[in-house]
């Protein structure tokens, strides 16, 4: 039974840390252009390929 005592704030914790992770990902643009690689990657010509 203290296992539990421990467990349950270091599991609500970590969920309270990758919320808050999230919610800086999203306001710092990472999800802005999600199909801009993808549509990239077809548009290169092979003049454009490094030596």
């Amino acid at each position: 039974m203290t296992h539990l005592l421990v467990l349950i704030p270091i599991a609500l914790g970590l969920g309270v840390l990758g919320l808050i992770a999230f919610f800086w990902s999203v306001r710092s643009g990472q999800y802005e252009d999600l199909e801009g690689s993808s549509v990239r990657i077809l548009d290169a010509d092979e003049d454009d390929r490094p030596l």
